[in-house]
Protein backbone atom coordinates (compact mmCIF):
# COMPACT_ATOMS: atom_id res chain seq x y z
CA UNK A 1 0.00 0.00 0.00
CA UNK A 2 1.30 3.46 -0.91
CA UNK A 3 1.93 5.78 1.99
CA UNK A 4 -0.88 8.32 2.43
CA UNK A 5 -0.35 10.79 5.25
CA UNK A 6 -3.15 12.76 6.89
CA UNK A 7 -2.13 16.03 8.53
CA UNK A 8 -4.58 17.54 10.99
CA UNK A 9 -4.26 21.19 11.95
CA UNK A 10 -2.91 21.57 8.42
CA UNK A 11 -3.31 25.35 8.21
CA UNK A 12 -1.56 26.22 11.49
CA UNK A 13 2.06 27.05 12.26
CA UNK A 14 3.33 23.47 12.49
CA UNK A 15 0.76 21.63 10.38
CA UNK A 16 1.23 23.94 7.42
CA UNK A 17 4.98 23.30 7.41
CA UNK A 18 4.52 19.54 7.86
CA UNK A 19 2.35 19.58 4.72
CA UNK A 20 4.91 21.67 2.85
CA UNK A 21 7.86 19.49 3.80
CA UNK A 22 6.03 16.25 3.02
CA UNK A 23 4.93 17.58 -0.37
CA UNK A 24 8.50 18.66 -1.13
CA UNK A 25 9.59 15.06 -0.55
CA UNK A 26 6.98 13.82 -2.99
CA UNK A 27 4.84 12.12 -0.35
CA UNK A 28 1.10 11.68 -0.77
CA UNK A 29 -0.51 14.12 1.64
CA UNK A 30 -4.07 14.86 2.70
CA UNK A 31 -4.62 18.09 4.65
CA UNK A 32 -7.52 18.17 7.10
CA UNK A 33 -9.17 21.54 7.61
CA UNK A 34 -12.56 22.83 8.70
CA UNK A 35 -12.68 25.22 5.74
CA UNK A 36 -11.12 23.77 2.56
CA UNK A 37 -11.96 26.93 0.60
CA UNK A 38 -9.46 28.89 2.68
CA UNK A 39 -6.70 26.27 2.64
CA UNK A 40 -3.54 27.14 0.73
CA UNK A 41 -1.56 23.97 0.11
CA UNK A 42 1.17 22.92 -2.34
CA UNK A 43 0.21 21.43 -5.68
CA UNK A 44 -0.72 17.77 -5.44
CA UNK A 45 -1.88 17.90 -1.82
CA UNK A 46 -5.42 16.68 -1.19
CA UNK A 47 -7.65 18.83 1.00
CA UNK A 48 -10.31 17.17 3.14
CA UNK A 49 -12.99 18.89 5.15
CA UNK A 50 -13.11 17.64 8.70
CA UNK A 51 -13.57 18.50 12.33
CA UNK A 52 -12.21 16.58 15.30
CA UNK A 53 -15.71 16.74 16.83
CA UNK A 54 -17.35 15.23 13.72
CA UNK A 55 -16.75 11.42 13.56
CA UNK A 56 -18.26 11.11 10.07
CA UNK A 57 -15.83 13.66 8.65
CA UNK A 58 -12.90 11.90 10.31
CA UNK A 59 -13.93 8.56 8.85
CA UNK A 60 -13.98 10.04 5.35
CA UNK A 61 -10.69 11.88 5.80
CA UNK A 62 -8.91 8.76 7.09
CA UNK A 63 -9.96 6.48 4.23
CA UNK A 64 -6.81 4.94 2.77
CA UNK A 65 -4.52 6.73 5.22
CA UNK A 66 -1.48 4.84 6.50
CA UNK A 67 0.05 7.50 8.79
CA UNK A 68 -1.42 10.53 10.55
CA UNK A 69 -0.10 13.65 12.22
CA UNK A 70 -2.27 14.57 15.21
CA UNK A 71 -2.49 18.26 16.00
CA UNK A 72 -5.40 19.93 17.74
CA UNK A 73 -5.96 23.53 18.83
CA UNK A 74 -4.22 24.53 22.08
CA UNK A 75 -6.26 24.33 25.24
CA UNK A 76 -7.83 21.72 27.50
CA UNK A 77 -8.49 18.34 25.93
CA UNK A 78 -12.16 17.79 25.21
CA UNK A 79 -11.76 14.29 23.82
CA UNK A 80 -10.55 15.33 20.36
CA UNK A 81 -7.36 13.29 20.46
CA UNK A 82 -9.12 10.15 21.64
CA UNK A 83 -11.74 10.55 18.91
CA UNK A 84 -9.10 10.90 16.23
CA UNK A 85 -7.11 7.93 17.54
CA UNK A 86 -10.25 5.78 17.59
CA UNK A 87 -11.11 6.81 14.03
CA UNK A 88 -7.53 6.13 12.91
CA UNK A 89 -7.56 2.65 14.43
CA UNK A 90 -10.87 1.87 12.75
CA UNK A 91 -9.41 3.02 9.41
CA UNK A 92 -6.33 0.82 9.77
CA UNK A 93 -3.82 3.64 10.16
CA UNK A 94 -0.46 2.10 11.04
CA UNK A 95 1.52 5.09 12.33
CA UNK A 96 0.54 8.05 14.54
CA UNK A 97 2.62 11.11 15.40
CA UNK A 98 1.14 13.40 18.05
CA UNK A 99 2.15 17.00 18.69
CA UNK A 100 2.11 17.50 22.44
CA UNK A 101 3.97 20.10 24.53
CA UNK A 102 6.98 20.30 26.81
CA UNK A 103 6.14 19.81 30.48
CA UNK A 104 3.18 17.51 29.84
CA UNK A 105 2.44 15.60 33.03
CA UNK A 106 4.42 17.97 35.29
CA UNK A 107 1.90 19.70 37.58
CA UNK A 108 4.48 22.37 38.48
CA UNK A 109 4.00 23.88 35.02
CA UNK A 110 0.34 24.63 35.66
CA UNK A 111 -2.95 23.38 34.18
CA UNK A 112 -1.49 23.16 30.67
CA UNK A 113 0.52 20.17 31.90
CA UNK A 114 -2.66 18.12 31.55
CA UNK A 115 -3.90 19.40 28.17
CA UNK A 116 -2.15 16.62 26.26
CA UNK A 117 -1.92 13.91 28.89
CA UNK A 118 -4.99 11.95 27.80
CA UNK A 119 -4.09 12.38 24.14
CA UNK A 120 -0.61 11.01 24.70
CA UNK A 121 -2.09 8.05 26.53
CA UNK A 122 -4.56 7.39 23.72
CA UNK A 123 -1.73 7.36 21.18
CA UNK A 124 0.49 5.11 23.29
CA UNK A 125 -2.37 2.66 23.81
CA UNK A 126 -3.46 2.74 20.16
CA UNK A 127 -1.67 -0.41 19.05
CA UNK A 128 -0.01 1.58 16.23
CA UNK A 129 3.60 2.64 15.76
CA UNK A 130 3.43 5.93 17.66
CA UNK A 131 5.69 8.92 18.29
CA UNK A 132 5.03 11.86 20.63
CA UNK A 133 6.62 15.27 20.09
CA UNK A 134 6.94 17.68 23.01
CA UNK A 135 8.23 21.01 21.66
CA UNK A 136 9.33 23.92 23.79
CA UNK A 137 8.26 27.52 23.16
CA UNK A 138 8.13 28.39 19.44
CA UNK A 139 10.44 31.07 18.05
CA UNK A 140 7.47 32.24 15.99
CA UNK A 141 5.66 33.35 19.16
CA UNK A 142 7.68 36.56 18.86
CA UNK A 143 5.73 37.47 15.72
CA UNK A 144 3.23 38.93 18.20
CA UNK A 145 5.86 41.60 18.89
CA UNK A 146 5.55 43.07 15.40
CA UNK A 147 2.57 45.26 16.29
CA UNK A 148 4.08 46.86 19.41
CA UNK A 149 7.38 47.45 17.62
CA UNK A 150 5.66 49.19 14.70
CA UNK A 151 3.82 51.35 17.23
CA UNK A 152 7.08 52.25 18.97
CA UNK A 153 6.14 50.36 22.11
CA UNK A 154 8.20 47.87 24.14
CA UNK A 155 7.40 44.19 23.71
CA UNK A 156 5.64 42.58 26.70
CA UNK A 157 7.75 40.28 28.86
CA UNK A 158 5.60 37.90 30.88
CA UNK A 159 8.40 35.62 32.07
CA UNK A 160 11.15 37.90 33.42
CA UNK A 161 14.60 36.40 33.03
CA UNK A 162 13.24 32.85 32.85
CA UNK A 163 14.72 31.05 29.86
CA UNK A 164 13.21 28.47 27.53
CA UNK A 165 14.75 26.15 24.96
CA UNK A 166 13.08 28.14 22.17
CA UNK A 167 12.63 25.97 19.08
CA UNK A 168 12.21 26.87 15.41
CA UNK A 169 8.81 25.57 14.21
CA UNK A 170 10.47 24.37 11.01
CA UNK A 171 12.56 21.97 13.08
CA UNK A 172 9.46 20.68 14.87
CA UNK A 173 7.83 20.05 11.48
CA UNK A 174 10.97 18.38 10.15
CA UNK A 175 11.05 15.96 13.09
CA UNK A 176 7.36 15.22 12.55
CA UNK A 177 8.04 14.43 8.90
CA UNK A 178 10.85 12.02 9.81
CA UNK A 179 8.63 10.29 12.35
CA UNK A 180 5.83 9.97 9.78
CA UNK A 181 7.89 8.51 6.95
CA UNK A 182 11.01 6.87 8.43
CA UNK A 183 11.41 3.73 10.50
CA UNK A 184 13.07 3.92 13.89
CA UNK A 185 10.90 6.46 15.69
CA UNK A 186 8.17 4.14 16.97
CA UNK A 187 7.65 4.29 20.71
CA UNK A 188 9.76 7.43 21.06
CA UNK A 189 8.92 10.61 22.92
CA UNK A 190 11.00 13.56 21.76
CA UNK A 191 11.41 16.82 23.69
CA UNK A 192 12.19 19.35 20.97
CA UNK A 193 14.22 22.46 21.78
CA UNK A 194 16.62 24.83 20.13
CA UNK A 195 20.35 24.75 20.90
CA UNK A 196 20.16 27.13 23.86
CA UNK A 197 17.86 28.33 26.62
CA UNK A 198 17.03 31.98 26.03
CA UNK A 199 14.85 34.50 27.87
CA UNK A 200 12.52 37.12 26.42
CA UNK A 201 15.14 39.86 27.02
CA UNK A 202 17.66 37.60 25.32
CA UNK A 203 15.39 37.13 22.33
CA UNK A 204 14.77 40.88 22.19
CA UNK A 205 18.53 41.52 22.15
CA UNK A 206 19.04 39.00 19.34
CA UNK A 207 16.20 40.49 17.32
CA UNK A 208 17.60 44.00 17.88
CA UNK A 209 20.92 42.87 16.46
CA UNK A 210 19.22 41.33 13.42
CA UNK A 211 17.03 44.39 12.78
CA UNK A 212 19.69 46.96 13.56
CA UNK A 213 17.40 48.90 15.88
CA UNK A 214 16.37 48.71 19.55
CA UNK A 215 13.82 46.13 20.68
CA UNK A 216 12.91 47.22 24.23
CA UNK A 217 11.06 44.83 26.53
CA UNK A 218 8.84 45.69 29.47
CA UNK A 219 8.55 43.26 32.36
CA UNK A 220 4.89 42.77 33.31
CA UNK A 221 3.83 42.14 36.89
CA UNK A 222 1.43 39.25 37.61
CA UNK A 223 -1.52 41.66 37.66
CA UNK A 224 -0.41 43.27 34.40
CA UNK A 225 0.11 39.83 32.89
CA UNK A 226 -3.41 38.79 33.89
CA UNK A 227 -4.86 41.91 32.31
CA UNK A 228 -2.75 41.42 29.18
CA UNK A 229 -3.98 37.85 28.78
CA UNK A 230 -7.59 38.98 29.10
CA UNK A 231 -7.44 42.04 26.86
CA UNK A 232 -4.76 41.28 24.26
CA UNK A 233 -5.29 37.53 23.97
CA UNK A 234 -8.97 37.36 24.88
CA UNK A 235 -8.64 34.70 27.59
CA UNK A 236 -11.39 34.31 30.16
CA UNK A 237 -10.58 34.44 33.88
CA UNK A 238 -10.03 30.70 34.32
CA UNK A 239 -7.85 30.39 31.23
CA UNK A 240 -5.81 33.45 32.25
CA UNK A 241 -5.20 32.02 35.73
CA UNK A 242 -4.02 28.77 34.19
CA UNK A 243 -1.61 30.58 31.90
CA UNK A 244 -0.32 32.60 34.85
CA UNK A 245 0.75 29.38 36.56
CA UNK A 246 2.71 28.39 33.47
CA UNK A 247 4.24 31.86 33.25
CA UNK A 248 5.40 31.61 36.87
CA UNK A 249 6.96 28.22 36.10
CA UNK A 250 8.98 29.68 33.22
CA UNK A 251 9.88 32.80 35.22
CA UNK A 252 11.35 30.55 37.93
CA UNK A 253 13.53 28.71 35.41
CA UNK A 254 11.43 25.58 35.10
CA UNK A 255 11.46 25.62 31.30
CA UNK A 256 15.22 26.14 30.84
CA UNK A 257 15.51 22.75 29.15
CA UNK A 258 17.73 21.97 26.16
CA UNK A 259 17.89 18.51 24.56
CA UNK A 260 19.69 16.86 21.66
CA UNK A 261 16.51 15.32 20.24
CA UNK A 262 16.33 17.61 17.19
CA UNK A 263 19.95 16.93 16.14
CA UNK A 264 19.50 13.22 16.87
CA UNK A 265 16.52 12.94 14.53
CA UNK A 266 17.62 15.38 11.82
CA UNK A 267 21.35 14.70 11.79
CA UNK A 268 22.17 18.42 12.00
CA UNK A 269 22.18 21.13 14.68
CA UNK A 270 18.88 22.62 15.76
CA UNK A 271 18.26 26.11 14.41
CA UNK A 272 18.85 28.92 16.90
CA UNK A 273 16.56 31.82 17.62
CA UNK A 274 18.99 33.99 15.66
CA UNK A 275 18.59 31.68 12.65
CA UNK A 276 14.82 32.08 12.87
CA UNK A 277 15.03 35.85 13.35
CA UNK A 278 17.32 36.28 10.34
CA UNK A 279 14.87 34.36 8.16
CA UNK A 280 11.83 36.31 9.39
CA UNK A 281 13.13 39.85 9.91
CA UNK A 282 10.83 41.22 7.21
CA UNK A 283 7.87 40.42 9.48
CA UNK A 284 9.17 43.10 11.88
CA UNK A 285 9.76 45.77 9.28
CA UNK A 286 8.48 49.24 10.06
CA UNK A 287 6.56 49.45 6.78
Amino acid sequence: MDLMILVTGATGTIGRDVVRQLAARGEKVRALTRDPAKARVPAGVEVARGDLRDPASLKAALAGVTAAFLLRPPGPDEGQDAALVAAARAAGVRRLVKLSAIGTGDPASGPSAFWHQDGERAVRDSGTAWTVLRPSSFASNTLSWAGPLRAGEPVPNLTGDGASGVVDPRDVAAVAVRALVDAGHAGRMYTLTGPEAISVPGQAAVLAGVLGRPVPARDLSPDETREFLRTAWGFDEDRAEGILAGVAFVRAGGNAVVTDDVPEVLGRPARSFRDWAEDHKEAFSAG
